[in-house]
């Protein structure tokens, strides 16, 4: 019976957790719909642009953001597509493996980020560090 119980609360925390991350991903993508992104999108930006606030302007190659924004590598790819037709990164082979890709912000992706970030910001502290409600 013991046993039954801890992984009821397993269950239970896991399900607190999902439906968390729902009300998040939802949350940030009504907000960054405004401005022409989505959470994905978003988070791709958001690594570029950690990379180029550190290192001037450094590209990172597909399967580093893969690992850092759990997309699939043909989602991300299909992402990163979409961000190139808007100008908001470039692509270019890398020039340490002929076989990989690496992404860059562009100025306008650079600028685009700066101008969400606090929005983006301001989700995650309304919906994370002011404690949510969990359940429905």
């Amino acid at each position: 019976m013991a046993a039954k119980k801890a992984e009821q609360v397993l269950v239970d925390q896991w399900r607190d957790i999902l439906a968390v991350h729902a009300r998040t991903l939802c949350e940030l993508d009504r907000e960054l719909h405004r401005h022409g992104l989505g959470a994905s999108d978003f988070e791709v930006l958001d690594v570029l642009a950690g990379g180029a606030a550190s290192d001037g302007d450094r590209s990172y190659r597909v399967q580093e953001i893969s690992d850092r924004v759990h997309l699939s590598q043909s989602a991300l790819s299909r992402l990163i597509a979409r961000l190139e037709k808007d100008g908001l990164v470039t692509r270019g082979m890398c020039p340490e493996d002929r076989r990989g890709v690496s992404v860059c912000l562009t100025p306008k992706g650079r600028a685009l980020h700066a101008e969400v970030l606090p929005v983006q910001r301001a989700v995650l502290t309304r919906m994370l560090a002011d404690g949510p409600v969990t359940g429905d």
